[in-house]
């Protein structure tokens, strides 16, 4: 007689076959490897470690851009019908920057990156994310998420540059604030690329960065919630789908409700 499956692992194995669908099958092809400089001046607030944030981030648009650029050239992509800015939205969450050299002097702080990626990955990773509208969401809250706080982040270092006596200390707080959710960003990218890999473990540990570093990051925990029920830790998995409703994102915890994974 066959043995059924009881319905909440049967839940469980749907839900990782859903996420193993963005983990595409390719034969090698030739490597794509694109380079990108930054220059930070730093202003008297920063430090090495706020002037590599912000660089890191700059370079990283700087990097996506251009390989939006090739990528929007190739046939395969032009026949998806996308505009650069989706192709770039798209491979946000495929690809991941490689800091080559950096130099800081306590005044200007230079970094150089590259971007790797085989195309044919890529391309198999776009075609796969397109079709479905969540991700897609996702993927533009975080380059929306990015590009505000990379915005509001020139507008604290005016603000910080004309400020004087005791509204310094709390501009100077504002911009630390900045700078951590900065950092928290970039945590989240990797985690979000480790999950699309199917590497839940590594999810786990770059969400849990990005976290320590913005305790309100709802799609953090999120995310986290998901590479935890993958990997087999529900009660954790729970534990964050819940956190992620009280900050206002109540899609997964309502799923995992109703699949039993969660009370």
């Amino acid at each position: 007689m066959q043995r059924k499956l009881p319905a909440n692992t049967i839940s469980l194995v749907l839900i990782a076959a859903a996420f193993l669908l963005f983990i595409p099958n390719f034969t090698h092809a030739e490597t794509k490897t694109f380079v990108k400089e930054y220059t930070f001046a730093a202003g008297e607030a920063d430090s090495k470690l706020t002037s590599r944030t912000v660089s890191l981030r700059e370079v990283k648009r700087l990097l996506l851009e251009e390989l939006g650029t090739y990528l929007e050239g190739v046939t395969e992509v032009k026949d998806f019908k996308l505009t650069k800015d989706q192709i770039i939205t798209l491979t946000a969450g495929i690809v991941s920057a490689e800091i080559m050299e950096e130099t800081w002097d306590g005044k200007t702080y230079w970094l150089k990156a590259k971007i790797s990626a085989d195309p044919e990955y890529v391309i198999k990773s776009i075609d796969k994310l397109r079709q479905d509208r969540q991700k897609v969401n996702e993927l533009e809250d975080m380059r929306k998420r990015s590009e505000a706080l990379l915005k509001e982040n020139e507008e604290l270092r005016k603000e910080l540059a004309s400020t004087k006596g005791k509204d310094l200390k709390k501009a100077a707080k504002k911009y630390e604030k900045n700078i951590d959710s900065l950092t928290a960003e970039e945590w989240f990218d990797k985690g979000y690329a480790a999950q699309i890999a199917g590497n839940h473990n590594e999810a786990v540990d770059a969400y849990t960065v990005a976290i320590r570093l913005k305790p309100d990051h709802a799609s953090a925990y999120l995310n986290r919630g998901v590479a935890y029920i993958l990997s087999g830790n529900t009660t954790r998995g729970c534990a964050d789908a819940i956190k992620a409703c009280s900050l206002g994102s109540c899609n997964f915890y309502e799923f995992t409700k109703h699949k039993g994974f969660c009370r």
